[in-house]
C-alpha cells in the first residue's frame, strides 16, 4: 500500500516544534536549537531522525531519562580539548554547545576535540559537522548509542548504530557525508513500522538472530553493521570514540531510547579543523570542487543517470522540499496530533 503524506512549509512545522519544546519546559532559544535539528533532518529526506521523533523525546522527559534543567558541565579542558558531562541533558543542545567550542578552539591552534558523556539522543551527526563547515572548517561528528547492532560473527546485540559524519567547504555546496554503521537506522525501521511496510532483506534480526523483515520484530530485535567486518570494526571505534574517551559508557552499558529504564548515557565526538592552518581556504575548496566534478564525469555504470557525490542527495531533497513542502507520513501526523493536544497545539 502506498504511503500517505502530507505536505507542510518549514515555517508550519517549526512553529510546531518551536511551541512543543517550549511547552516540555525548554527556553525559546533552546526550542530554536532542538527544532533547528530535527527539521534540517526532515529537510534532508532523514525522516527516521526528524519530526518523527518528537514523540519519543516526550516519552524521554516524562520517564525522566532527559532533564529539561540540566545544565552541562565542562570537566576537562586544554586548549585542544574538552570534556563535557551532560548531566542528562537534551542531546542536541549539549552536542551544539560542544562544537560550539570546539570550532572557537580550532580557530586559534588549529583543530580541537570536544567529548560529551553522560548525553541522549541528538538527531543526526550531520548537523554539527555541517556547524563547522558553515565557519569554513572541516567538522566531524560521532556518537554511540544503546547496543542494537550485532557485530560480525556474533547474534547477539553489542553495539550501537553508531553514526558518523564529515563536512568540509565546497562548491556548488558543501561536501556532506553522514551514515549509521548499521545498514538503516533503528528509527528507519520505526518509520516503517508505522507505515505498515515490510522491511528490505538483510535490514534486521529478531530478538532470536533470525533474518526478518517484520518491522515491530526489528525494533524487538537486532540490526546489522553495514560491510559486514567494516561496519562493524568502524562501529566499534566510534563506541570508544564517544563512549570511552569521554569517560562514558559503550554497548550494552547505555540504556535505550526505546526501554526507556533509565538515563541513557550516550556519548559524542565533535571534531573541527580549521583549514586555514593547514593550506589556504579557497584552494581547498577549489580543490574539493575539482576532484568531485571529476567523479562526477567518469563514465556511468549501465543504467545510471548521474554519479552522486556525497551531500548531492541532500542538496537535492532540501531543495524540493523548500519548494514543495516537507513531507510528513500520515502515521507521524496522527501522533504529533496526540502529542499536542493536551497542549493545545495542532498542524
Amino acid at each position: 500500500m502506498a504511503a500517505k503524506y502530507l505536505h507542510y512549509t518549514y515555517d508550519q512545522l517549526n512553529t510546531f516544534c518551536m511551541d512543543a519544546f517550549q511547552k516540555f519546559g525548554f527556553s525559546e532559544s533552546e526550542a530554536r536549537i532542538i527544532s533547528d535539528v530535527l527539521l534540517l533532518s526532515d529537510l534532508y529526506g532523514i525522516e527516521s531522525h526528524g519530526m518523527q521523533r518528537l514523540v519519543r523525546y516526550h516519552k524521554g522527559i516524562e520517564k525522566g531519562m532527559i532533564d529539561v534543567h540540566a545544565k552541562p558541565e565542562i570537566v576537562h579542558e586544554t586548549p585542544v580539548s574538552a570534556v563535557i558531562d551532560a548531566h542528562d541533558a537534551m542531546g542536541q543542545l549539549v552536542s551544539h554547545q560542544a562544537m560550539e567550542l570546539a570550532i572557537a578552539k580550532a580557530k586559534k591552534v588549529g583543530m580541537a576535540i570536544v567529548s560529551v558523556r553522560n548525553s541522549n539522543h541528538f538527531g543526526i551527526a550531520g548537523y554539527y559537522a555541517k556547524m563547522a563547515c558553515d565557519q569554513g572548517l572541516v567538522g566531524m561528528a560521532m556518537t554511540n548509542s544503546e547496543a542494537i547492532m550485532v557485530p560480525t560473527y556474533a547474534r547477539m546485540a553489542m553495539i550501537g548504530s553508531n553514526p558518523i559524519a564529515l563536512a568540509g567547504p565546497a562548491e556548488p555546496y558543501p561536501f556532506f557525508f553522514e551514515a549509521s554503521t548499521t545498514v538503516v537506522t533503528r528509527g528507519k525501521l520505526e518509520v516503517y513500522n508505522k507505515m505498515g511496510k515490510p522491511l528490505p532483506e538483510g535490514w534486521a534480526l529478531d530478538k532470536d538472530g533470525n533474518p526478518t523483515t517484520d518491522p515491530a520484530e526489528g525494533r524487538k530485535g537486532m540490526l546489522t553493521p553495514f560491510g559486514g567486518p567494516k561496519g562493524s570494526g568502524i562501529a566499534i571505534m566510534i563506541d570508544i570514540a564517544s563512549g570511552i574517551l569521554s569517560g562514558g559508557g559503550f554497548g550494552n552499558h547505555l540504556t535505550g531510547l526505546y526501554e526507556m529504564t533509565g538515563p541513557q548515557g550516550v556519548g559524542h565526538f565533535m571534531g573541527a579543523i580549521d583549514v586555514s592552518h593547514f593550506t589556504d581556504l579557497e584552494t581547498f575548496k577549489e580543490k574539493v570542487s575539482e576532484m568531485s566534478a571529476e567523479i562526477k564525469a567518469l563514465k556511468k555504470a549501465p543504467g545510471v543517470q548521474e554519479i552522486l557525490m556525497p551531500g548531492d542527495l541532500e542538496a537535492n531533497k532540501r531543495a524540493a522540499n523548500e519548494a514543495n513542502g516537507i513531507e510528513v507520513e500520515e502515521p507521524v501526523y496522527q501522533e504529533l496530533l496526540k502529542l499536542g493536544k493536551p497542549y493545545g497545539l495542532s498542524l
